[in-house]
């Protein structure tokens, strides 16, 4: 069995140990290593299309993240206050949104927003005054409504645990010292959730950082991280590609880790 485990985490791991490797190759083959240097970090840094997909990439992950720790921690308050029967329906629906694939993710919000905006742009064009209306498309907009909705479910199940992990006692017990309910939250139950929701904004953070498939169907003319590296691969790997991978990969460490230090309780002191 432990051979069997180790096996598997090789499989699952080394090429990601050489894709670290090979970025740090000194020539330009990204399968053979013929020394030691930084200089891919370099070239890559100063690629101006590369820096224009991270700002891009930067742009949408952090809105779509903030979007989804603020509506995903209303979603959880809101759902504590529901019947048992109608929670576990939201449970579930939550639950099928993290487990559906994100191929089909984006094909579905692709198809609603053209229809979405088959429908609003003759709107606008009719109400507009002074005509030339704006013309809604995929863009920014899409792709961060596409992660936002996704990364939101993920929030709303991290920050329900942590709730329902507290119990009713704080608040009762704020209720009877006559605080107001938003008295209540502000003071009591805020600083409870709040590591939970920022781990919650970590975690959606990276996952809108580094998807590629929903951002494919829904980017339009609007490049991202992902969608530069897949072309880039396409017309062979090299060692920016590597180092671009090796970023990417570092950065994300970096948020989960942050985020597991977030979600963990703090044990109770004697």
């Amino acid at each position: 069995m432990r051979a069997f485990i180790s096996a598997v985490y090789l499989f699952l791991y080394a090429p990601i140990a050489l894709v670290v490797l090979f970025s740090f190759n000194a020539g330009r083959s990204a399968s053979e290593f013929t020394g030691f240097s930084t200089m891919w970090y370099g070239k890559a840094l100063d690629n101006t299309f590369l820096v224009a997909a991270l700002q891009n990439s930067l742009i949408i992950a952090l809105t779509s993240a903030a979007l989804a720790a603020i509506f995903g921690t209303m979603a959880a308050l809101g759902m504590e206050r529901l019947r048992p029967g109608a929670r576990a329906v939201l449970d579930g629906l939550l639950a099928a949104a993290i487990v559906v694939p994100g191929v089909v993710i984006g094909i579905a919000t692709l198809v609603a927003l053209v229809e979405v905006f088959s429908f609003l742009n003759p709107v606008l064009a009719s109400i507009w005054p002074g005509g030339n209306p704006p013309q809604l498309g995929l863009g920014y907009g899409s792709i961060v409504a596409a992660h936002g909705l996704f990364s939101m479910a993920l929030v709303t199940m991290i920050v329900k645990a942590r709730i329902a992990s507290l119990g009713r006692d704080i608040v009762e017990a704020s209720s009877d010292l006559y605080a107001t309910p938003l008295t209540t939250f502000r003071l009591v139950v805020l600083p409870q959730i709040l590591p939970s929701i920022l781990a919650g904004f970590l975690l959606a953070f990276t996952f809108s950082f580094d998807d590629f498939i929903i951002a494919f169907f829904v980017a339009g003319s609007k490049t991202t991280l992902p969608i530069y590296v897949f072309a880039s691969i396409r017309r062979g790997v090299t060692p920016e590609i590597n180092a671009i991978a090796t970023l990417v990969l570092v950065a994300s460490l970096m948020m989960i880790l942050i985020a597991r230090i977030l979600m963990r309780e703090k044990k109770p002191t004697n």
